[in-house]
């Protein structure tokens, strides 16, 4: 019965932990890149205990897996659970992995207690949505998006220059189906909070109500290397010098305008101790959760750009790499998980999500919402990643309930 539906934690777990296995790392975290044998070895575990639940799997072109519990009417499109089992190169054991194993708990649960939804569920895990090996990130999500096309993805090249098209063929997952082709009713994704908002405040829950604009950029300045010895200060075209300068304004630009701002990528060139660099190549992330304010920032980073390349007689160039407006969610699916919060008797409050997420591009094109839970200091990307049996077992509770409910509408 309905009233009996609840998933099992220590199960949900133990799947979080055996699963860490699969490109484990001695410090206790995952690396497990985009389209790499790790990630086709996770693959192949996600798609088996999909099967063995009795779901099809379906494998699109963009290499996103969908997963298919039928229901009683499966002329309904389906309600999507799913998230992501790529991470970083120095991951944890949650971040995206959260909401595909605990939307398969939610699979299990279901299929445990022969309960029949009245329409079909989908269980997805995106591809590439941490952008680590190949950039940018969620990738399969906006190419089923439509947000890029299969070719603009195919054509990202990592550091050894193989493309992502090469890759996703090589670990044997380039599927048949046209990305977008596979629509859902709604979509719900579970992940831990990657902040420290929910821990502060003792809250289980988070009802994610949107994501934040986020846009980045490759910057480039160019001055004049030479020699270390025998350039006089007042002589010198010192790109890192113009770079140093630009990125403490920028920080200043961030913190007048409440927003964020990171660069996360510097290469100086040639890269000699003796030798004046005569390029830098860096990477910017700004993000705010107001459009108008972000386009503001990324005005001024540009100023701030130009001005320091200018006063060190350098050249200079900002490229965009990835353009994500703010988000909002869906009203209905977030009253849904409100209401299962509310239900399960867990302390829950509304959050706005700081960093970008799969659910950032479903949103385009149906119904979505986020479930948060908290992890410990809000530590994310790091191998140190962290949240306990019981807030995971909250959350994918919550999801149930959420998915239940929607379910019910009917």
């Amino acid at each position: 019965m309905r009233a009996n539906l609840t998933i099992d934690s220590r199960r949900l777990w133990d799947m979080l932990m055996d699963t860490a296995k699969v490109g484990g790392t001695p410090k206790g975290g995952i690396r497990r890149l985009s389209l790499t044998d790790e990630d086709r070895r996770i693959r192949d575990w996600f798609r088996a205990e999909c099967e063995a639940l009795g779901c099809s799997v379906h494998i699109d072109t963009a290499g996103n897996m969908v997963a298919i519990r039928p229901g009683k009417d499966n002329s309904r499109k389906p309600i999507a659970m799913g998230s992501h089992l790529d991470t970083q190169p120095t991951g944890g054991k949650f971040d995206g992995i959260l909401g595909v194993l605990g939307g398969l708990e939610v699979l299990k649960t279901l299929h445990q207690a022969g309960y029949e939804t009245t329409s079909p569920l989908a269980l997805v895990n995106w591809t590439n949505e941490e952008g680590a090996r190949f950039s940018p990130s969620m990738v399969g999500s906006a190419v089923y998006a439509g947000v890029y096309s299969q070719a603009q993805m195919d054509a990202v090249q990592d550091k050894d220059g193989i493309t992502q098209g090469q890759a996703l063929e090589g670990i044997g997952y380039r599927g048949t189906v046209k990305p977008g082709d596979l629509t859902f009713q709604a979509y719900f994704e579970l992940h831990i909070e990657q902040g420290p908002i929910l821990e502060e405040e003792a809250k289980t829950i988070g009802i994610v109500t949107g994501i934040q604009a986020i846009k980045w950029f490759t910057c480039t300045i160019t001055g004049r290397e030479s020699h270390a010895g025998t350039t006089p200060m007042a002589y010198r075209r010192d790109s890192l010098a113009a770079f140093a300068e630009a990125a403490t304004e920028i920080r200043r630009i961030a913190i007048d305008h409440d927003g964020l701002a990171t660069i996360g990528i510097v290469n100086a060139f040639p890269g000699s101790p003796n030798i004046i660099p005569g390029e830098m190549r860096f990477t910017l992330d700004l993000r705010h959760h107001k459009d108008e304010v972000l386009k503001t920032m990324v005005s001024k980073a540009r100023i701030a750009i130009a001005e320091a390349a200018t006063r060190h007689d350098a050249a200079y160039e900002v490229a965009p790499l990835q353009d994500s407006p703010a988000q909002p969610f869906d009203a209905t699916c977030i009253a849904m998980v409100k209401a299962a919060a509310e239900k399960l008797g867990l302390p829950a409050r509304e959050i706005t999500s700081g960093a970008g997420h799969d659910a950032m591009y479903t949103a385009r094109v149906c119904p979505t919402t986020m479930i948060f839970v908290p992890c410990a200091g809000g530590l994310s990307h790091n191998e140190a990643e962290s949240a306990t049996q019981a807030d995971c077992g909250h959350g994918a509770q919550v999801l149930l309930e959420a998915v239940l409910a929607y379910d019910d509408r009917g």
